[in-house]
């Protein structure tokens, strides 16, 4: 069944509005303290929300209060696979400071980090994430699943390319390196770990989220 179409009222945060994703909503919202924001199932729900105060929709004198999604809250069946591996990367500037980690989703517990590097970008730094997941455990668990909240990473991944538009530098030569290597161990190897896209509007936050934009 095709999940029902969710629209997003944002009344306090980076730019108020009304968003159709929780993708988008969530980048009006992450990191912005005591930001206001609440779904509704049709845009004129939403845009009736939005030119109407706050508070008739969240807290006390409403009748519902929005609940950020937590896959911990959910049954089992529609959970994640919680023996798993959960990546993802964050930059300051685009270009600017990148960095990665991968967190194993049961636990929450960080199994590798690299960075900050110099002039990378958020999409390399993903698509990084998930081909050092797969080399971590190419022997040592080929079954365990790797969660991307990443489109563009896992469509790098399925291309073996990385198809930045950043152009090599002194400064990001080291990340240039190590795109090289990630794009080298694709094309030479054959991984059986499934490599899938994490649920964010489902799931909540990916678990190796660094919490900033």
């Amino acid at each position: 069944m095709a999940k029902k179409q969710k629209y997003y009222t944002v009344w306090d945060g980076k730019t108020p509005g009304v968003y159709d994703s929780w993708k988008e909503c969530e980048n009006q919202i992450k990191g912005y303290e005591n930001a206001k924001f609440k779904s509704f199932d049709s845009l004129t729900e939403a845009n009736n929300a939005f030119v109407s105060p706050w508070y008739n929709y969240i807290g006390k004198n409403s009748e519902s209060k929005i609940v950020t999604p937590d896959y911990k809250n959910l049954p089992l069946a529609e959970q994640p696979v919680l023996d798993s591996i959960a990546v993802d990367a964050a930059c300051s500037g685009n270009p600017g400071l990148m960095e990665y980690r991968g967190v194993d989703v049961r636990t929450g517990y960080q199994i590798f980090h690299l960075g900050p590097l110099e002039q990378g970008t958020n999409n390399i730094g993903e698509f990084l994430a998930v081909v050092h997941a797969l080399a971590l455990f190419f022997k040592k668990n080929p079954t365990i699943t790797i969660y991307s909240d990443s489109n563009t990473a896992l469509s790098w991944i399925k291309n073996k390319k990385a198809k930045t538009k950043l152009e090599p530098n002194q400064q990001n030569r080291p990340i240039f390196n190590l795109i090289q290597r990630a794009e080298k161990w694709l094309q030479e190897n054959t991984f059986s770990n499934p490599v899938l896209k994490w649920d964010t509007e489902k799931w909540g936050e990916i678990p190796a989220d660094f919490g900033r934009k």
